[in-house]
């Protein structure tokens, strides 16, 4: 498998400089909408001990970070984890690391649509947010304004980006420091908080972890926008790492506040209504409507970093010959991948529809998100193994190559597998199936397309100490690393 380019028309490259990625990177964790959908269920599960969880999950998810990043250094690929694990692992894990991204954000967009419609039309009238049938209509036309921003190219989709993601970011640090100022109502901060004693022995540890860890999915959005990045090798990873910083900056700062401001019983009675009473309490009479405005634009945000990470994984796979080779199809004028695209908002409007029979926008929402925990820990660690499988030859160079490219990918890998195991005896039956069912279908087109004989499935080996030594032989010479020209990288031997 060549990690290149296909020899046709591509997708748009240098269309996003460094700060449009940053904000993707944000915008893809989706601070406010994290925080009200899983708060409640933090607190639930840890009490006050709800900070310590996101730092001590931090740790391990920025082995990931790191693992991503430099991964993105020796493959640029849309692909990212798709292409990264074939490489190093084997194509079969390599496929089932693609399938499982596309599948968890299929889930998302239809888990993420329905509140996004219940709390637009909780801004206008409480009432209509309890019809399912109207909060889904909603939630879908918001999707399709999505989908039509993505459909027009990487350009349009961050400046769209920097608008939503600033305006939910600006009401998100007011509320912050508004919090700061109030000085609470149910308890006074303390420093214990950010230790383990307030857990309730290793069970709860590992409670709170496997809860904190979805908080921060959504940051490799970066990697799958690479080939439209400029200095991309570098950009990439960069803005994953600053943007896991200021959304860990966000969640912890706000988990505090609440703990300050809400007692365990109201968080309980108000779930995922949280940062309203919240922004009541600290600003009464509008903090509530402008944190329910701050949770739809950080819902509308992520639906679109959701949307080109599943629209530019299937691109990867169309171009690879491992899906149906008109998902690599690339529009002439806007340089996107029309024909996946429009696939992913097929399905996606499909599962709107079936998922109005199904219940509740609350039931729909629990089972979804509970998948999606099962799908994106089993490429993040997939692709933690695979860094140290690339950089195997680099590690004893250094400390820092040791520590960077080693033991901190390997760590986070483990304890991504481990968070996998633990959600299994966790999760709900109904969860379970959607979790697991969704990669086992994965299977079916992989088997289909190995026997079609697909060159994804003989791939050229991704070694980093290859890829550096290269680097040096141009460095030396005074010329640049050769980008894209329809040529497979120099890591290809």
């Amino acid at each position: 498998m060549s990690s290149s380019r296909s020899t046709g028309r591509g997708l748009r490259s240098n269309a996003l400089g460094t700060f449009d990625t940053v904000v993707m990177a944000v915008a893809g964790s989706a601070p406010a909408y994290s925080l009200a959908a899983t708060t409640a269920v933090l607190t639930g599960a840890v009490g006050l001990a709800g900070p310590a969880a996101l730092l001590y999950c931090a740790i391990p998810m920025l082995g990931i970070v790191l693992a991503f990043g430099r991964l993105g250094r020796i493959d640029v690929n849309a692909g990212a984890a798709y292409s990264w694990v074939a490489r190093t692992l084997h194509p079969f894990l390599g496929f089932m690391s693609g399938w499982a991204l596309v599948v968890a954000a299929t889930l998302f967009m239809v888990a993420g649509s329905l509140p996004a419609g219940q709390m637009t039309l909780a801004l206008l009238d409480p009432e209509l947010a309890r019809h399912t049938a109207l909060a889904t209509a909603t939630g879908a036309g918001w999707f399709l304004v999505m989908l039509a921003v993505v459909l027009g190219g990487a350009r349009l989709s961050a400046r769209a980006q920097v608008i939503v993601s600033g305006v939910e970011l600006a009401i998100l640090v007011v509320f912050a420091v508004g919090a700061l100022l109030h000085h609470g109502g149910a308890a006074p901060f303390d420093w214990s908080w950010l230790g383990f004693g307030h857990f309730d022995g290793l069970r709860g540890f590992a409670s709170g972890t496997l809860i904190a860890a979805f908080y921060y999915w959504g940051w490799d959005v970066t990697s799958n926008l690479s080939e439209e990045t400029r200095d991309s090798r570098r950009t990439a990873g960069l803005a994953a790492l600053v943007g896991l910083a200021v959304v860990f900056l966000l969640f912890v700062g706000f988990t505090v506040a609440v703990n300050m401001t809400l007692t365990p019983g109201a968080i309980e009675q108000h779930g995922s209504n949280v940062l309203a009473v919240l922004g009541e309490t600290i600003w009464p009479g509008v903090g509530g409507k402008l944190m329910v405005l701050a949770v739809v634009l950080s819902t509308i945000a992520t639906l679109e970093t959701t949307l080109l990470q599943v629209t530019r994984s299937l691109f990867a796979m169309g171009r690879d010959r491992t899906l149906p080779a008109a998902l690599g199809t690339v529009h002439r004028r806007w340089n996107t991948p029309w024909v996946a695209v429009v696939v992913v908002g097929a399905v996606a409007l499909a599962l709107f529809v079936a998922s109005n029979a199904l219940g509740s926008v609350e039931d729909i929402m629990a089972d979804a998100l509970a998948a999606i925990g099962l799908q994106t820990t089993f490429y993040y660690g997939l692709a933690g193994l695979a860094a140290v499988v690339a950089y195997r030859g680099t590690l004893t160079r250094s400390v820092g190559s040791f520590v960077f490219g080693g033991l901190w990918p390997a760590l986070g890998a483990v304890f991504m597998f481990c968070v996998f195991v633990a959600s299994l005896a966790q999760l709900s039956a109904a969860a379970i199936a959607i979790g697991l069912g969704g990669l086992a279908a994965g299977l079916a087109p992989m088997l289909w397309y190995w026997r079609r004989g697909s060159a994804y499935y003989r791939p050229a080996a991704l070694d980093a100490g290859r890829a550096i030594a290269v680097d040096e032989v141009y460095a030396a010479s005074g010329a640049g690393r050769p980008e894209y020209a329809g040529a497979a990288l120099p890591t290809d031997f």
